[in-house]
């Protein structure tokens, strides 16, 4: 659970790296697959870090570009081995059957990210966590051989829960950029002022704004598990975010669901449950 970093690709230190739990969980797939669901991981580290890297969203929406034109390239066959993790990216495409329309909806969202104000309606935030941590767990499930409905299915409601803990997640590092990215309906709805997020003051409002947002995460991970039996064992690694998913909502509830606590939120990916549960072909 523990390789020595000097043995890891460059994909994958970069996801040991910046995402933690998605790090560990893709040790415990089959190891002729991990490597390229690495490089998924690392394409989704590239995009997701676009806004810290650039000094005004014009040069973000630049480097977003240029993604969607070479992915476009590589499912079109025209395109050139010129960046190392974007032609590894071409080979998982093409080893695994990943649909174009991932990719397309996943760099359209990620748009959303160098806006001030990234979400007005729910509605907003949900079609964001679909196109990205739910369509990322798509592809890490065909990458697994998940071609089946059910296992489509089960990845989409898996992905959700852990979009919507992340969401709750990124909120104190956000507010300190000066961001809000709760939808201001749902702040309207439970009387949260954003004056407040941005100044790290929770309180009761900002609770109840978390607990609705937990219980929603949590009505996803019971669709996912559902689908169990249908999802073939090879596949459920892939689907192991559900556990942890279900892991930081347990440590957001014992915080009083205050998802400005830092401690709750912390990477803490459990290596040994997620051992515990792939052994057992659980989620």
């Amino acid at each position: 659970m523990k390789p020595d970093p000097a043995s890891l690709s460059p994909a994958a230190r970069d996801v040991r790296r910046y995402d933690r739990d998605r790090f560990v969980q893709a040790l415990l797939a089959p190891a002729a697959r991990r490597e390229a669901l690495f490089c998924l991981y690392a394409f989704n580290i590239e995009i997701a870090r676009v806004r810290e890297l650039v000094s005004e969203p014009l040069m973000g929406r630049i480097r977003l570009q240029w993604w969607q034109d070479k992915l476009e390239a590589v499912y079109e066959d025209r395109d050139r081995r010129d960046h190392p993790l974007a032609d590894d990216l071409a080979g998982v495409i093409r080893a695994h059957g990943l649909p174009q329309r991932l990719f397309t909806r996943l760099l359209e969202q990620r748009q959303t990210d160098l806006e001030p104000v990234p979400f007005a309606r729910e509605a907003d935030l949900s079609a964001y966590v679909e196109a990205t941590a739910s369509g990322l767990a798509q592809g890490s499930a065909l990458i697994l051989g998940g071609e089946n409905e059910a296992s489509w299915r089960a990845a989409h409601e898996a992905g959700m829960a852990w979009g919507l803990v992340g969401l709750l997640r990124a909120l104190p590092f956000q507010a300190a950029q000066g961001r809000v990215i709760l939808p201001e309906e749902s702040l309207d709805r439970h009387g949260v002022r954003a004056a407040d997020l941005l100044a790290g003051r929770s309180g009761p409002a900002l609770a109840a704004l978390a607990r609705a947002m937990a219980d929603q995460a949590t009505a996803h991970l019971a669709r996912a598990r559902a689908l169990r039996a249908a999802v073939p064992p090879p596949v459920r690694p892939a689907l192991l975010q559900a556990t942890a998913a279900e892991s930081y909502v347990r440590r957001l509830a014992a915080a009083g669901f205050d998802p400005l606590n830092p401690d709750w939120s912390r990477p803490r990916p459990r290596p040994l449950l997620l051992a515990w549960r792939a052994w057992r072909r659980r989620y």
